[in-house]
C-alpha cells in the first residue's frame, strides 16, 4: 500500500514538470535513458519519443523547439494544412485516452504532450504568435506594456478601445473598432514578414564574424 502511494505521489510530481536527462556524470554529455525500463534512447528520433525497448512514451523536453516538434521549417511561412495534419497525427499518437490502462508516469507524460502539442499549433497557426515566437527564438524581447519606452500614442489607442469595449453594446462602435483591429493586424503581419530577412541577415553576419 505503501509503495502505491509513493509511486501514486510521484506520477503527480512529474504531471507539473518533466524531469530533466539523466547524466553520467559532471561535465558528461546528456545520457537520456528511458524512464521505464533504462534503455538507451536514440538521439535522432523526433518528439514525442517512445522508448524502442518497452514502447513506454517518454517525457517531453523542457523547452522543445514548436517548429521541429510540428515538423515545420524554423519560417514565417508555414504550410497549414501539413500543419495541421501533423497536429492530427501527433495527437492520435499521445493522446490521453490512449493511455488509460498505462502507469500513471505515463498518463501524465501523455497529457503533458498533448497539452504541448495545442500550445505549438495555437501558436505556429497563427501568424501573429507565430512571429512572435521566432522573435523569441531569435532572443528579441518585445517590450512590455509597462516600459517606459513603449510607445505612448499607441498605448493610448488600446486604452481608448478597451474604454469603448467596455461600454454598452454599441453596432456601430463594434464595427469601428473591428475595422481598425483588422488594419492594425495586417500592418503588424507586414513587419512580422519583413523580420525573417533580417533574421537571415543576422545569421550571414554572425557566420562572417566567426574566424574560418
Amino acid at each position: 500500500m505503501q509503495a502505491a502511494l509513493g509511486r501514486a505521489r510521484w506520477a503527480l510530481r512529474v504531471c507539473g514538470a518533466a524531469p530533466g536527462p539523466r547524466r553520467l556524470g559532471p561535465g558528461s554529455p546528456p545520457a537520456p535513458r528511458c524512464w521505464s525500463c533504462g534503455s538507451p534512447l536514440p538521439g535522432a528520433e523526433g518528439p514525442p519519443r517512445f522508448c524502442p525497448s518497452c514502447r513506454a512514451l517518454q517525457p517531453p523536453a523542457a523547452r522543445p523547439d514548436l517548429f521541429r516538434l510540428m515538423d515545420c521549417d524554423r519560417s514565417f511561412h508555414i504550410d497549414a494544412q501539413r500543419l495541421q495534419r501533423r497536429f492530427r497525427s501527433l495527437q492520435r499518437a499521445v493522446h490521453p485516452d490512449r493511455f488509460g490502462q498505462r502507469p500513471l508516469e505515463e498518463q501524465c507524460y501523455s497529457q503533458q504532450h498533448s497539452s504541448l502539442i495545442n500550445k505549438a499549433y495555437q501558436t505556429l497557426l497563427n501568424p501573429l504568435s507565430r512571429g512572435l515566437y521566432l522573435l523569441e527564438l531569435k532572443g528579441v524581447e518585445l517590450a512590455q506594456e509597462t516600459d517606459s519606452d513603449a510607445d505612448s500614442a499607441f498605448l493610448m489607442e488600446i486604452m481608448e478601445i478597451n474604454e469603448k469595449l467596455a461600454e454598452p453594446k454599441n453596432g456601430d462602435s463594434l464595427e469601428e473598432i473591428e475595422s481598425l483591429i483588422k488594419d492594425d493586424l495586417q500592418e503588424a503581419k507586414k513587419l512580422l514578414a519583413k523580420m525573417k530577412y533580417f533574421a537571415n541577415l543576422e545569421d550571414k553576419l554572425k557566420n562572417k564574424k566567426i574566424p574560418s
